[in-house]
């Protein structure tokens, strides 16, 4: 998914600070704005491995329970996790894919090579037809990554005209021919994957051109609206976000960015599951570095786009490790520890502050790739460390963020400091708040003061996500090693809120 060599580099050692006086956390309720869109919490169904064929699909024939053909125990843990947009065919895998191979009679679609992820070969049973039905049955929005790398701009329109006209044309009576009489609603439109590495090689001038003649030939129909996005920047790539903004940025209306935290793109990438302290808190400082990355992008924007009017959109997001041992090496399979939900809680915290701008992220993946959500084996299934944080994080979905401040100890790793503390909060709109904290801390806990103005709740509700250590993972065996609890270690105050915070654990709070 991409070549960028990272700068950190896996040197160090761990130095705790005084960890006397508790955490200070102050909540500006009063200087709320912002809402938080419920795509910041979509994610990304690549054809990757097992992430599709046997994690989300499975077909109607199957002896795993399914529905309409899509994994019953996967439907449901999808459902459960209000996935609010879902990301799909890729990834690389979106500009080898050509959509007309993925539809009508299953028996009659041609089969593919799928030369980015193993070279193994699919056979186009899971198709346009079949996301957007999913998308439609779990109430989210499809974001449709459409080919530009191999395709062409003829290709891309008659895609877009048949999931969304509802006229007497081509497309539409395509569509109807197989079985779907109306349109789909698609709101988001990616054009191109990677341009600059597996969607083309290409360079920001040249992109910039043939994104403009693409999305002029994606057209909306009947009603339906457009949110067309260029392919964007890898992660510290401050050029190419600064050309696209310039020669196209009226024609879009959002921009992508790719951020993983991965120690590199050759040799070994470190085991998911195996690691030091050091490691660690090599991972902790690389995740929280997406916080200067995005706030740079934003920089470049604000100077082109001064009213905002182009959305930041973090498409593709998360840990990327070594694949377990004895899986196919081009299936990027990995197991999901604490570390991975610290990660995800990290980063998630992150992306509330950001939503002036940054309207969407898509972690990678949903199922069987890279941080998961799910992990599947036959008819095994298993719910991930990072799964559990999502699920503890949706109510800040359309909620308005709350912007804070926090004092809090910190872990040095190199001339890195990491807080040890990290926090978000947010306010819906039937007047309920939800406090989400970290504690990365893998040996102490934290005392934790949170002052919030006009406080008036006498409840409060705790969850909290904590295993025996910073490595514990779900396995089918056990699949109950790190899992959700009942939180009472949060009380009300005259002053606020008082916290005991447990070493290496994941907390949310409803007020």
């Amino acid at each position: 998914m991409k070549k960028t060599i990272l700068s950190l580099m896996m040197m160090g050692s761990l130095a705790l600070s005084a960890q006397n006086t508790p955490t200070q956390i102050t909540i500006h309720a009063d200087q709320a704005k912002n809402k938080i869109p419920k795509e910041i919490y979509g994610q990304f169904a690549e054809h990757l491995g097992t992430c599709i064929y046997g994690g989300i699909w499975v077909g109607e024939k199957s002896n795993i329970p399914n529905i309409k053909g899509y994994r019953t125990d996967v439907f449901n843990a999808l459902k459960d996790l209000q996935v609010p947009v879902m990301r799909w065919p890729g990834g690389c895998f979106a500009d080898e894919y050509h959509w007309m191979d993925g539809i009508g009679p299953k028996e009659k679609r041609p089969k593919m090579v799928n030369n980015n992820w193993g070279g193994v070969v699919e056979d186009n049973s899971f198709g346009t037809n079949e996301f957007l039905n999913l998308c439609e049955m779990l109430g989210c929005e499809p974001y449709i990554s459409g080919n530009v790398g191999s395709g062409t701009v003829e290709e891309l329109a008659k895609w877009v005209e048949y999931m969304t006209s509802d006229g007497d044309s081509p497309m539409a009576n395509l569509r109807r021919q197989n079985g779907r009489e109306k349109p789909w609603h698609v709101k988001y439109l990616g054009v191109g994957n990677e341009s600059w590495g597996c969607g083309g090689s290409m360079k920001p001038d040249y992109y910039s051109d043939l994104y403009r003649r693409y999305s002029t030939y994606c057209r909306e129909f009947d009603g339906n609206k457009l949110f067309k996005i260029a392919s964007g920047a890898s992660d510290y790539d401050y050029n190419w976000t600064k050309t696209l903004m310039k020669n196209a940025a009226g024609h879009m209306n959002g921009i992508s960015l790719h951020y993983y935290t991965c120690k590199g793109w050759s040799g070994s990438k470190g085991s998911a599951t195996k690691f030091s302290r050091d490691e660690y808190l090599w991972t902790l400082a690389k995740s929280l570095e997406i916080e200067e990355v995005v706030k740079k992008h934003i920089s470049i924007m604000d100077s082109i786009d001064p009213k905002k009017r182009v959305g930041l959109l973090v498409d593709e997001w998360g840990t990327w490790w070594d694949q377990e041992p004895g899986s196919h090496p081009g299936f990027l399979y990995q197991q999901n520890t604490m570390r991975d939900a610290f990660v995800a809680a990290l980063t998630l915290n992150i992306f509330n502050k950001y939503t002036e701008r940054v309207k969407m992220t898509n972690i990678a993946q949903v199922v069987n790739v890279l941080q998961a959500m799910i992990l599947t084996d036959g008819p095994k299934m298993v719910l991930t460390p990072t799964y559990h944080v999502f699920k503890m994080y949706k109510g800040h979905m359309n909620a308005t963020n709350l912007p804070l401040d926090i004092q809090c100890g910190e872990l040095t790793y190199n001339d890195k400091k990491i807080p040890a503390v990290s926090a978000s909060a947010s306010k819906n709109d039937q007047g309920g708040i939800l406090i989400t904290l970290a504690n990365v801390d893998p040996d102490r806990e934290q005392r934790v003061e949170i002052a919030l103005d006009g406080l008036k709740s006498a409840k409060i509700n705790g969850t909290i996500l904590a295993g025996k250590g910073i490595d514990s993972y779900n396995t089918f065996d056990k699949p109950n090693e790190v899992v959700p609890a009942v939180f009472k270690g949060a009380k009300i105050t005259k002053t606020g809120i008082s916290v005991i915070l447990p070493a290496k654990s994941v907390v949310a709070l409803e007020l």
